[in-house]
């Protein structure tokens, strides 16, 4: 029997299909293949249609069928892998009452400010982990101030993979996991914060019904079973917010293990077994996939809101004509460090990273009669690279110091310039792995299902197939170039 994975980005879908017997992956898809619109209307908001996710879930599924001969009732066990901290709204219909605000909204930083606050920071980082910040919840409190007649509709409230779960199997079901990203969960009490239940004023009717991360959460509707053509017993059977789902993927599951991911944007995310936070928030903990109360497993992550999204701008607006290959290639003839250009790829809303502040993004040094494109392609990727490194010197202070990150194939790391970057600052060697988190989302179903029976045995195909390491030989030339990108951050921050 099969397992499907879906991963519910923001700017595009992935589907993947595999054999619950030989853990074999059967077919990959994509859809779109250009960035979903991400909508803006006021500065620093992000918007999407949540039914225009659900549209493109069943045309992703109609591609991915087509490369494979597998007929689509095999399909027993679906997971879902989602964008983290978007807030999805439905009315007592189930149709959305507005659009989805998303991960990458700063509408909503000075309602969590407030909240930190005033709820009491040690209270908060005691028992949240985390500052209520720019995360779902504080985001459902500024529909609540500032949309009151849209509040008054709202029935349920869901993050964007409990939506596509919801239209699944037409249950309301959400997870400690998704919970905890959205700054709701009390990992003192493990359950839902009364706490930021009751300073928000939000009724406990709007969260739907915890399930756990592996498990049959619900079995597909009829209707459903039948427009999609899957197994009519077909069940949801994992759910996970992007980044755990991404360390799941690469099988980072136990304490002091790290994974890595540049997509639109970049995280480092290290497993700890401690309930550990960071006192100015510039990285965050959530429940990770297999956390429980008596074995506590927890995500710190990192999260650099402009990383693929810096660097595709840059593409679309000034070298539309070339792809990433050929990009990177012109990067390669300029030395590190640009010819002292820096690059800071802030500039895509608020960067917790940054303590909530929005610098935007900046060249710093660009002369006319010394840089080319590829001194402006160099220094952005050089940029963002310093800005993993920059997070990642915070995370050190949690006491996670990476020997080796887990990075997927699918991304960033796709690029030498931007990998050994990190890999020659940190000194972690860098694992490449053929996988993505549309497949995590599929063996996690496919375990959550009981159709694989253990992890161990669901990660024996995984493969490194590239190492990142340091490039010693030029370790003086990045650390001078990292030295003068960090002298311009500072200066926009102070």
């Amino acid at each position: 029997m099969l397992s499907i994975g879906y991963d519910l980005g923001s700017s595009s879908i992935k589907a993947a299909l595999i054999d619950n017997k030989t853990k074999q992956v059967l077919a990959k898809a994509q859809y779109p293949e250009k960035e979903m619109t991400i909508d803006a209307p006021e500065a620093n908001w992000a918007e999407q249609d949540p039914q225009l996710w659900w549209e493109y879930i069943q045309k992703v599924t109609e591609i991915l069928f087509e490369k494979n001969s597998t007929k689509k009732e095999e399909v027993v066990a679906i997971g879902i892998s989602y964008q983290m901290h978007g807030l999805v709204t439905l009315k007592a219909n189930g149709e959305p009452a507005r659009p989805a605000i998303i991960w990458c909204d700063s509408r909503a930083v000075e309602v969590g400010n407030k909240a930190f606050k005033e709820i009491g920071e040690d209270k908060c980082l005691s028992s949240l982990l985390n500052s209520p910040g720019n995360f779902t919840a504080s985001k459902l409190k500024w529909v609540q101030e500032n949309e009151p007649e849209v509040y008054k509709t709202i029935a349920k409230i869901m993050l964007p993979g409990d939506y596509i779960a919801y239209k699944l199997t037409g249950t309301y079901t959400t997870t400690n996991s998704g919970l905890s990203e959205g700054i709701f969960w009390d990992f003192k009490k493990e359950q839902i914060s009364d706490e930021v239940m009751n300073y928000f004023g939000f009724d406990a009717s709007l969260m739907p019904e915890i399930v756990p991360v592996f498990a049959k959460q619900a079995t597909i509707s009829k209707e459903m079973a039948e427009k999609l053509g899957f197994n009519a017993n077909a069940v949801v059977s994992y759910r996970s917010g992007d980044q755990p789902n991404n360390a799941f993927s690469l099988n980072v599951l136990k304490p002091g293990e790290i994974a890595a991911t540049g997509g639109t944007s970049g995280v480092v995310y290290g497993v700890v077994d401690q309930l550990k936070y960071d006192f100015k928030n510039r990285v965050n903990t959530f429940a990770h996939v297999n956390h429980t109360e008596k074995e506590r497993r927890l995500g710190v992550l990192l999260c650099i809101n402009g990383t693929g999204s810096a660097y595709a701008w840059l593409r679309n607006n000034l070298a539309a004509d070339q792809d990433y290959f050929e990009l990177e290639t012109l990067a390669k003839t300029v030395d590190v460090g640009a010819n002292d250009l820096s690059f800071l790829p802030f500039g895509n809303g608020a960067e917790r990273m940054l303590e909530n502040k929005i610098i935007g993004a900046h060249y710093q040094g660009l002369q006319f009669n010394r840089h080319k494109l590829a001194h402006l392609v160099r220094a952005c990727l050089e940029g963002i690279a310093f800005s993993f490194v920059y997070g990642i010197n915070c995370m050190k202070e949690l006491g996670l110091t990476p020997e080796v990150m887990k990075v997927g194939n699918d991304n960033m790391f796709q690029s030498e310039i931007f990998a050994t970057t990190i890999a020659t600052l940190t000194g972690a060697t860098i694992q490449v792995k053929e996988t993505n988190g549309a497949v995590g989302a599929a063996i996690g179903a496919g375990f959550g299902a009981g159709e694989i029976e253990d992890l161990e045995e669901a990660f024996v195909n995984e493969n490194i197939i590239k190492t990142y390491k340091a490039d010693n030989a030029n370790e003086t030339l990045y650390r001078k170039a990292y030295a003068t990108w960090l002298k311009t951050l500072e200066s926009k921050l102070s």
